[in-house]
This record gives structure tokens, sequence and C-alpha cells, in this order.
């Protein structure tokens, strides 16, 4: 039986929140409770006041005309400046840092700013912290609840932690601070688990370069036992039917340094994409912005797509919109659509979901068509290792060469290059330093050797031999020439499914069901009893977490895999989405003080 859409979409939870919220009692996400108590007995509540987490998560789950029709009608920061408004109650969303409880203790201590305080943290709030709130402010809380949830969904079935800083956290030699980042993703993993209402088992990628995977997920599942030792039933909660693997960056290189030919990869490295916002000029030359997320159901449909069969897609759309009004079936250009925009008032909103990704398709095909058509050939056989007749790549640098001496940024050459060292797993001392003053970055060398930090071989030795993993045999799918690659966590995900991790490779922090299979099949021998959140899906779960960052093409794979298998729904998070760009300044900067930023060199559009 095929899943519904996991509880991690965003539409989910902004469904639950608002019908909870009209049940009276509180707002929901998943199982946890959240936001609003006794929400009929106190109309008057209309302020809501949050930290900038919680305004990122909020924003994720519900728009602003959502909290109006509940009657919350202000919405401030926490650490701005506020009038009082002592006639009204105020609701509380935040973190439990002592930074926010401060702040709310400023609103209380000397003269109150509101009636009356309904106080939500989104994870356990420490006693010292609790027990200062009470000192100060304990006749003015009505409410005080934990709802667990500090982790951000992005998207039905991808979250982050929401913390970029923590690859510098966590593979700078500099850091001071990783074992607190460690201890922080523990807890927001765990509250992931406990808002899908999960116990999982846990595993790990072994690395004998690197612990962190192993370090995380010993936290993980102690804090997990601890968490579950009571449920509200006063029982020990048991294993689900659920597996959680940890993984490194390192695990991968290759992925989030290719040129992806998937429409969402593709924009988010070549267009200028802030914050999920798309900025384009239109056609009478007016600065346009559109957001690309989960309501947005045209870019949900095409996002995984090639951008060929996305090129292809939205013009065939349009004209079945010009069509069904008459209109002449032309050739579609932005122009024309706003020609037809003006005529068709009922079919503007239609036709601007359309145009707004007839011109991102565009912009994309426009860099592919300038370079990236001409690089992705070099890059596709480097990583995979052989062209697309199927003959082994013998010599990379051959590929590599006509790279290096066509005209392309100095950025796309980087990439190249690192595709090249990732190929061979690792180069020498002399061979790197040519390279690098054939790239002509003899002072920015980092974007190069700092890879070594995620324990990926930079610099080896002539006689050093690295046997490379084992990849699963795609031979037989259908790809696109420039397509070949698939990213590694999709081999881990299809293997894990079908319980084929090597044990000593992935070793277990702690099992789930001994007969858990991924297949859905013992789930439904063992007549398991689903709980609220179980009822609305069959058989098991996968949650991925990678250390250091995940990419497009991965976060696609979740999906595929969830589409291909039905019975096992594959959740993948980290602590942040990267880009190419945003990584490679991310593996610049580790060998950098914390006080210094530095940032990779503007793109050529040449």
């Amino acid at each position: 039986m095929p899943h519904e859409p996991c509880s991690l979409s965003l539409t989910g939870i902004k469904d639950t929140i608002i019908a909870d919220c009209r049940k009276s009692e509180v707002w929901k996400v998943g199982q946890p409770s959240i936001l609003i108590d006794h929400y009929r007995l106190h109309s008057s509540l209309q302020i809501m006041i949050l930290d900038s987490f919680t305004t990122k998560l909020l924003s994720s789950c519900c728009k602003m005309s959502d909290l109006m029709s509940e009657k919350i009608t202000i919405v401030e920061d926490l650490f701005k400046s506020r009038e009082p408004v002592p006639e009204m109650k105020a609701i509380y969303f935040m973190s439990p840092t002592a930074k926010c409880v401060d702040a709310f203790i400023a609103d209380f201590k000397s003269k109150p700013k509101y009636k009356a305080a309904y106080v939500y943290f989104t994870d356990y709030c420490p006693d010292d912290l609790f027990n200062n709130m009470k000192l100060h402010c304990a006749k003015y809380i009505r409410v005080c609840k934990e709802i667990n949830m500090c982790f951000m969904p992005q998207e039905a079935q991808v979250f982050t932690c929401d913390n970029p800083g923590a690859f510098q956290s966590i593979y700078s030699p500099n850091s001071q601070d990783k074992k607190k980042t460690l201890e922080t993703l523990a807890d927001q993993l765990v509250t992931l688990c406990a808002t899908l209402d999960e116990y999982p088992g846990v595993r790990y990628k072994k690395d004998s370069n690197m612990e962190n995977a192993k370090a995380l997920a010993e936290l993980v599942d102690d804090k997990l036992a601890r968490h579950y030792e009571l449920d509200d039933s006063g029982k020990k909660k048991g294993k689900t039917q659920a597996q959680l693997l940890i993984v490194e960056r390192g695990l991968d290189p290759v992925s989030p340094i290719l040129h992806e030919l998937t429409y969402q990869a593709m924009a988010y490295d070549l267009v200028d994409i802030e914050n999920d916002t798309y900025k384009y000029k239109s056609k009478d030359g007016s600065e346009k912005q559109a957001l690309l997320n989960e309501e947005d159901m045209l870019w949900v449909k095409l996002r995984h797509k090639h951008i060929a069969e996305v090129s292809e897609q939205i013009p065939k759309m349009v004209k079945e919109i010009s069509a069904n009004k008459k209109q002449p079936d032309g050739k579609i250009t932005i122009s024309n659509l706003a020609q037809m925009m003006k005529k068709m008032p009922a079919f503007r909103k239609q036709l601007t979901e359309k145009t707004i990704h007839l011109q991102l398709a565009e912009d994309c095909m426009k860099h592919y068509s300038n370079n990236v058509e001409k690089l992705c050939k070099a890059e596709q056989d480097l990583a995979v290792g052989s062209d697309v007749e199927g003959v082994k790549v013998k010599d990379p640098m051959r590929t590599l060469l006509p790279v290096l001496l066509h005209p392309y940024s100095t950025h796309d050459k980087i990439r190249a290059v690192l595709l090249y060292i990732f190929s061979l797993s690792g180069t020498t001392d002399e061979n790197l330093s040519k390279l690098i003053q054939h790239v002509k970055i003899e002072d920015q060398r980092e974007f190069i050797l700092n890879w070594k930090e995620l324990g990926v071989p930079i610099i080896t030795s002539p006689s050093f031999f690295s046997r490379k993993p084992t990849r699963r045999d795609r031979s037989q799918e259908q790809t696109y020439n420039l397509s070949r690659w698939t990213p590694v966590i999709k081999d881990v995900m299809e293997d894990a499914v079908e319980n084929k991790l090597d044990t000593k490779e992935w070793p277990h922090q702690s099992e789930c069901p001994a007969a858990w299979n991924g297949s859905g099949a013992v789930s439904a021998r063992q007549k398991h009893k689903a709980s609220s959140l179980d009822d609305r899906r069959t058989g098991s779960r996968l949650i991925i977490f990678v250390l250091g960052g995940i990419c497009f093409s991965e976060m696609r794979s979740a999906y595929e895999v969830t589409q291909a298998v039905k019975s096992c729904e594959v959740i993948i998070g980290s602590s942040h989405i990267l880009t190419p760009t945003s990584l490679l300044d991310d593996i610049k900067a580790l060998s950098k003080r914390p006080v210094e930023t530095f940032t990779i060199e503007e793109r050529s559009n040449a």
C-alpha cells in the first residue's frame, strides 16, 4: 500500500495546527502539543511573540492570514522593543535558551507588558531557566509547555536543523564547540522522531578517518532512550518499525559538486535564488519575485524532472490554456503571455504560475547553453568513471584537460579539478600543485586542500591504493547522457530498504525490531497497531541524517526511493541544504579563524 504524504508535509502541518486550534485546546504538529491552549476560553489572545527560529518554523507551516483567521492579529519579535498592551494576553513561542528566557522575564519583571503569558518552548527547557521564569513571572504564566519540535520541515520528505554553522563547528580544526553542536543536533533529531511518533533503531556509517557519525549516533540513541522511558500511559515505549541512519558529508563528495540537470538542483546552482525566493524581471521591466515552496503545486510537480522535460512541458501547459480561450497557438514567449494575461483575467493566476516557471526554466537553459552543457560531459565521465558508451575512463587527466584549457569560470574549473581528484581517491602533491597553477588559484588552494577535514583523500602517495565503494549496477536504467551519476545516498537508501546494509560498515547503535526489512510485509503480518500518525501510512520509515549538509539531488533520491518502494517512506535531513557555491565557501573557510569570513569569487556568466 502506498503511503499518504509524510507528516512532515508543510500542508499537513498547517492543516493540523489550524484544525486543532479550532478544536479549542491546543495547536499541534504531529503528536506533540503546540501553541494555543484553551483557545476558545481565551478569545482575547491576539499577540504572538517569536524568536528567529520559531518565526521560520511558523512561516513554514502557515501564512499570516491563517493566524488572523484565528484572531491572532499581531506577531512580534521577542528581541525588539515592543509597546506594552496590558489588557491583552500573549502567546510566546520560543527556543529554550537563556537569551529567550531573559527577554521573556524582562517583559514581566518590573512592569508587565501583557495581562498574561502562554509559553510554548520548541524543546525541553532546562531546570535553571524554568526556575528563573517561575521566580520572576509565575503569577503571569497561564500555560508553559514543551512541544518537541526544534527542526525545520523544508519539504514533504525533507527537514533541516536550520544550522549552516554546524559545518564549521564540526569540521573546522579551529572549532571550539564541536561537542556542543553534536549535542544540539542530537536533541533536534530526537524532536523529529517524537513528532513522527517513531522510536527508531539507530545505525551509522563506520569510517576509520571520521568519528562524528558514531558520536552523533551514540548521543541520539541515548537521548531517545531517555525521551521514551515513559510514555503518556506510564508504559515504556518500544522500538517502532523505523531506522535512523547517520552518515557524514565525506561519504559522497561528488554529488554536491556536479552540475545537476534536474530543475530544482539546476535552478539553485545556476540562478540567484535566496531564501527560496526567485527574483526576475517581467517584460515591462518591473521587478517580480516568486517563492519556490510546497504551496506552488507546479514547482512540486516539476522540481525533480530533468530540465529537458520541464522545458517541454511548461509551454505545452500554456498552450492548453491558450487553446481553451481560443487563443492562437503560436510560439510561447514571455511577451505573448503578458498579452494573454491582460485579456483573460480569470486565467491570470494559472498563467502567472506557469509564467514564473517558464521564466525560471529559460534562465536555467540560458546558463546551460552558455557553459554547462560542455562541462557536463567531462563531469559525468569523471564522476561515473566511464563514458556514455560505458567505456572506462583510463586517463582522467585527458578528460579534465579540455576543461582547464577552456575559458570557463574559476568556480567551474575548481569543481572539475575536485571531481578529477575524487575519481582517483586523491592525487600526488606535485600533480595537485600543477592543477592549482592551471586554475590560477595559488592563493586559494583551501578550496581543494580543506576537503581532507571531511575525511576525503586529496593528497596521496603514488603507491597509495584506495578501494572504492562498490556501486549498485544501474546500467539498465534509463538516464540522460549528461545525468548518469546517481548520488551514493540513493544506493544506501535502497540497500537499507532491502535490508542489504553490511553490519560491519553500518554498525547498529541500537537495533529496531529484528524482523524489520523495510518492505512493509512485517508490519502487515504482525498487525502492528497504528498510532494516530501511523494510520495515514503502512510499512516502515527510513530516516537519513547527513552531517555537513545535503544537496538537492540527495533530497530528490528520498522521493524516488519512496515512490519506487511504496511501502517504505524515506525522509532525509541535515543541518542545512547545500549548493555547490555555499559548500565550497564553507570548505575554504575551514582553515580560517572563526572571526574571518571568505567567499568564493563571483561566478562569471561568460
